[in-house]
């Protein structure tokens, strides 16, 4: 079996099936590995990669460089793209790669006994060329790796709510250590329906984001775990 029919089941297996941009994340990856020089999928912490959307790409690219979200090697930018900028972090070399323009088209057409455009796409994919699938750019980051990667063991309180914050992702305000919720960066807004704090008030904390409502005494205290 080659590596790519390898990798392709493993990253069903993952999904429950396989589809065409399942295909082109594993062939992404695969490409990447080529073109740094880098053996693939990763045991170490040796390549960083950004993904430009989540979903079926993504789980492909996570399974041909072994870069997982879990392990801190991978980082979902919600660009709505299938592409991802594959990072050496030895180096900093960074290339990204996108399904070429007429990729879906050249699929189509290298198959016209099969029946189906999504099934023909699924299979022309694992045998057309890089060249005729993707596009490669080499960049150069606009972001600083080493303040994402940051340093995992410290943590920190936030100023206004308590709740501890990892891997220096704290904001400095005016003097207080805030966590980005409490900084103003935050995706919700608490709100106590009545029925339910009646029914969980003992685990219920009322606070309001940013309000600073709680100080503590270990103002921006790093903490060794």
């Amino acid at each position: 079996m080659s590596i790519l029919q390898s990798l392709l089941e493993e990253s069903a297996a993952h999904h429950n099936h396989l589809c065409p941009r399942q295909v082109l994340g594993v062939r992404m990856g695969l490409l990447a590995g080529n073109l740094l020089g880098m053996k693939l999928p990763q045991t170490k912490k040796l390549m960083y990669t950004f993904v430009e959307s989540d979903g079926c790409g993504m789980g492909g690219i996570s399974t041909a460089t072994g870069c997982k979200e879990r392990r801190r090697t991978l980082r979902v930018l919600d660009f709505g793209k299938l592409a991802a900028t594959f990072v050496e972090l030895a180096n900093g070399r960074s290339l990204r790669i996108y399904p070429h323009p007429q990729a879906r088209e050249k699929a189509i057409a290298a198959l016209p006994n099969v029946r189906g455009r999504w099934q023909r796409q699924l299979q022309a994919y694992q045998f057309l060329s890089d060249e005729d699938l993707f596009v490669v750019q080499p960049v150069r980051l606009t972001v600083s790796m080493k303040k994402i990667i940051s340093r995992p063991k410290l943590r920190v309180n936030c100023n206004s709510c308590g709740e501890e914050i990892g891997n220096e992702r704290e904001i400095i305000q005016n003097g207080y250590t805030l966590c980005r919720s409490c900084a103003g960066e935050s995706y919700y807004q608490i709100e106590l329906d009545p029925a339910f704090t009646e029914t969980h008030e003992s685990i219920l904390v009322p606070k309001t984001n940013g309000s600073m409502n709680h100080v503590y005494s270990n103002h921006h205290h790093y903490q060794q775990v």
